[in-house]
């Protein structure tokens, strides 16, 4: 037993001594300037959000300028990634730094805007001391931080080498439970005000993101799969059909549909790949599609 003791001893220390030996000496500048540039978008929504039910810039509620921040935090993360990849600058440093820079936005941002939207709608002052709904609600708040920040850290740890490994993801994305949330709340600010049933939904639409965001259902990575490389003719006729619907129905609420399709897609399959276990398990990636390399970011919608 002394000598089992003695030697995880050493083998703690020798793993101490190499921790302490991996010093960066040289980052990504660019890449990594737009990767915090994430985080400040975040933490810029959560500014907005704990101003209330005020109006802000041009007449847009603080609640919707704060979901738009987040919407800019989503570019910027998709935009750090790909200049990381173009100036072959990917590293171990600028994933960890994108992981915490979307704990931020993805992960505690939007579960401050939905606490916070609630809290105002509601009148409620005293934390949890409004009844079960009340408590109801920091619940999925809390949970909702919890498994983003289980996801993010589940990713970090199962992200692979190999570039074929990211056509999909294990879970809901963050950016993309962060958009369900965010889109839910800019459509009942701009779009129905009065729709008091959207924002009730919204602590339930919390939780079940956060459940999804932890799960292992799989989900595509729209930018690789399915707009990358060469395509078949008919996604050309789904983009326009996309665009389409934009124009007709709005952004606000255009926004809310696809965020809301894509976090139930994922579930739905999985449901239907219960139900019947034979058939194909994962949407097959295109072989002229290029996959990233897993320097950068957890990208997404």
């Amino acid at each position: 037993m002394r000598r089992f003791r003695s030697k995880a001893k050493r083998d703690r220390g020798r793993l101490l001594k190499r921790m302490r030996g991996q010093r960066v000496k040289y980052i990504a500048v660019l890449p990594s300037l737009i990767t915090i540039l994430n985080g400040v978008f975040g933490f810029i929504a959560i500014v907005f959000a704990s101003r209330g039910a005020g109006k802000g810039i041009a007449g847009f509620s603080y609640f919707a300028i704060a979901g738009y921040m987040i919407l800019l935090a989503m570019f910027a993360d998709m935009l750090d990634g790909r200049l990381a990849r173009m100036s072959q600058s990917t590293s171990s440093f600028g994933g960890q730094l994108d992981s915490l820079c979307d704990m931020v936005s993805f992960g505690i941002a939007p579960a401050f805007i939905m606490l916070n939207a609630m809290q105002v709608h509601l009148e409620l002052t005293t934390p949890l001391s409004s009844g079960l709904f009340h408590r109801f609600i920091w619940l999925a708040a809390l949970a909702y931080i919890s498994c983003a920040a289980l996801r993010l850290a589940r990713f970090n740890v199962e992200n692979e080498e190999n570039e074929a490994a990211h056509m999909s993801f294990a879970g809901l994305p963050s950016p993309g439970a962060a958009g369900a949330i965010v889109s839910l709340v800019i459509f009942h600010q701009e779009v129905a005000p009065t729709f008091d049933a959207a924002i009730f939904v919204l602590p339930f639409l919390t939780l079940g993101v956060a459940v999804l965001m932890v799960s292992r259902i799989r989900y595509p990575h729209v930018l690789n799969v399915y707009l990358r490389g060469k395509q078949p003719f008919g996604y050309l006729m789904r983009v326009l059909l996309f665009l389409g619907m934009v124009l007709w129905l709005g952004m606000q609420t255009a926004m809310l549909l696809i965020f809301l399709i894509f976090a139930g897609s994922g579930f739905a399959r999985w449901v239907y790949l219960r139900v019947h276990p034979g058939r194909h398990h994962l949407v097959t990636a295109n072989p002229s599609v290029a996959a990233p390399s897993s320097g950068h970011s957890e990208t997404h919608v």
